[in-house]
């Protein structure tokens, strides 16, 4: 399910969620760790840089090297400009997150590519005409609102958005972000052609996975008690635990359970 963006700042809703009947005998999903950390993950709004350009996937902004930092925006007519960026720590671009839903696009591959395509905050796609003018107005994908992001080379953690055409996005060397002009005609790799990128945390995939084995890892004794059928000893739980770390869980399990019907009928 796609949540509503959120920026730095904004308030946090939370919602009351219905406690399980105590008497059903089944947990309540809000106490244990494994339902805790999963829901950690799913609000991770956070925004980080990627590891590769594979990685991009979801909210992600384009960071410009201009002075103030600037990001690719769109307005609601599709127009593409640079918008300046005003959530810097210490005038550091690598701290960047957006504040203004208009600096923010959402990433998707092109099924059997590597390419991308990028919806502004209007639902239209950026693309890059012949002349190398760049607008969000087409509500579907064509070649031209398809891009390829490249890792820059001999530049850690900074990227590069090339065309259809073979050409890269550019940004022009104005005073003023506001004035500077974002092309999509650049024949060569230079400093104007090299953005820095971030992504909202919850969508990066190696920070994702790593999260997903750490609550697959985290068990409660209730969990492990519930499971069983029956009230553990403290090495029975221990044991449990570990072989769930080490991935078998279930064999564990049965072997408490099999132990649990030879004592009963001790």
């Amino acid at each position: 399910m796609v949540k509503a963006l959120t920026f730095k700042g904004d308030k946090k809703v939370t919602k009351k969620r219905k406690r399980t009947d105590p008497g059903s005998g089944e947990p309540d999903a809000d106490l244990t760790a494994g339902s805790r950390e999963a829901s950690n993950i799913e609000d991770d709004n956070t925004w980080v840089a990627p590891d590769g350009a594979s990685d991009l996937t979801g909210p992600v902004i384009f960071i410009l090297p201009t002075t103030p930092s600037s990001a690719i925006a769109c307005d609601a007519n599709g127009k593409i400009f640079a918008s300046e960026l005003e959530t810097l720590v210490e005038e550091d671009p690598s701290t960047a997150e957006p504040h203004d839903v208009r600096q923010v696009w959402v990433a998707n591959r092109v099924a059997g590519s590597d390419n991308l395509t990028l919806k502004g905050h209007h639902g239209r796609y950026l693309g890059c005409d012949k002349f190398g003018i760049l607008s969000a107005t087409k509500e579907a994908v064509s070649p031209e609102e398809s891009f390829l992001c490249l890792a820059a080379p001999s530049q850690l953690g900074m990227f590069i958005l090339q065309t259809q055409r073979e050409t890269f996005l550019t940004v022009g060397t104005e005073e003023d972000p506001s004035h500077a002009k974002i092309r999509g005609d650049a024949e060569a790799i230079t400093f104007n052609t090299t953005f820095r990128v971030k992504m909202q945390a919850r969508f990066k995939p190696r920070l994702k996975v790593t999260k997903e084995e750490k609550a697959r890892e985290k068990i409660s004794r209730k969990e492990l008690e519930i499971a069983a059928g029956r009230r553990l000893e403290d090495e029975e739980v221990k044991q449990l635990k570990k072989a769930r770390r080490e991935g078998n869980y279930h064999e564990a399990m049965l072997n408490v359970k099999v132990k649990g019907k030879h004592d009963k009928f001790a």
